[in-house]
């Protein structure tokens, strides 16, 4: 037979004391005293107790929740997004469920009707990156539920944006190779029905301009989804070119790492014929050798600044704040993969 549990009501019998001053005991009530305070907290551990949050929940009209969509878990970035989002909703008494749309719109937008029939306060969103349409995100507004979105933001919608400046951190890339003396610069790219990509092939094409180096498109190779086994593609293709690029510049980090394994097994010196820089300063950015130069693109910190904003908006219950876009700076780690002489 299925044990019943505790409630508030048996451990008001058990101490004899009345419901509320139990309730306000495990809240940390500054009215009831530390010696009834320790007394109910032994109980209630001795008997199991476990606060109905849910139920305190819709008593307040506040489920303390946020939901968390994501593309993909297992990508570096993306995971230290969460932790950054994790560790500031912690500590303001926010719980975060993830949800991850493994990059499908369909998928995303399953999520999206789930989280507006769930009791969440609140949504931080990474986009699909299929998905060029927001209109299933329109409900949240007629909920009253604050939407921040991170890295991969919509386009032409009123909303709140954390991002990076793609184009400058790519621009930025890219000179540092002109300025190590690289002539013939090739751009591993990112999916182009993406902003986030799109702008760092045009950092990288401004780059190329301003320093009045000669353009050529073959140099550029776009991917569907920067993998390894991709990157591993365009370095070979590199290869095969009468006149192999003196510089590369990816769009990632997994790619860059792709490009200096294969390029050296070909016998090729990396960086004296030929530099690298990648792009998110993922952990293998430090293992790979030559350690790999590349953009630390704060993703840690857009988690924290994700977090904060939607909390701020959250607890703005006169919904006095208007739209708001917050830009990380980033930065260029110089390493081995691009110390020309």
């Amino acid at each position: 037979m299925k044990q019943s549990r505790t409630t508030l009501k048996d451990l008001a019998e058990d101490l004899n004391l009345s419901p509320s001053t139990i309730s306000r005991a495990l809240a940390n009530h500054p009215a009831i005293s530390d010696a009834t305070k320790k007394k109910v907290q032994k109980k209630a551990e001795e008997l199991g107790f476990i606060p109905n949050s849910i139920a305190s929940s819709f008593r307040k009209k506040k489920s303390q929740s946020i939901g968390v969509i994501v593309p993909r878990i297992d990508i570096h970035f993306h995971s230290l997004v969460i932790s950054g989002i994790e560790e500031f909703a912690y500590k303001t008494g926010y719980n975060v469920t993830i949800f991850q749309s493994k990059d499908s719109t369909t998928r995303e937008k399953e999520i999206v009707k789930l989280l507006q029939n769930k009791m969440v306060e609140g949504v931080i969103i990474c986009l699909a990156i299929e998905t060029y349409d927001y209109d299933h995100f329109k409900k949240f507004k007629k909920l009253g539920v604050p939407l921040v979105f991170y890295d991969r933001v919509p386009s032409n919608y009123d909303t709140n944006k954390i991002v990076i400046n793609d184009f400058e951190s790519a621009f930025k890339a890219t000179e540092h190779l002109i300025k190590r003396g690289c002539k013939r610069i090739a751009h591993i790219a990112g999916n182009q029905s993406t902003p986030i990509f799109k702008e760092r092939l045009e950092g990288y094409k401004s780059a190329i301009r301003k320093h009045n180096l000669s353009f050529d498109e073959k140099l550029i190779i776009p991917c569907k989804s920067l993998s390894y086994e991709e990157g591993v593609q365009c370095a070979e293709s590199f290869l095969k070119f009468s006149s192999i690029p003196d510089g590369i510049f990816c769009a990632n980090d997994y790619t860059a790492v792709s490009v200096i394994q294969v390029f050296r097994k070909a016998g090729m010196r990396i960086p004296e014929d030929t530099a690298v820089v990648g792009f998110s300063n993922y952990p293998i950015s430090r293992v790979i050798e030559p350690h790999l130069t590349t953009i630390n693109d704060r993703a840690f910190q857009m988690g924290v600044e994700a977090s904060k904003l939607l909390i701020r908006l959250i607890e703005d219950e006169k919904r006095t704040l208007k739209s708001e876009t917050i830009s990380l700076e980033t930065e260029l780690i110089v390493r081995e993969s691009s110390m020309k002489d």
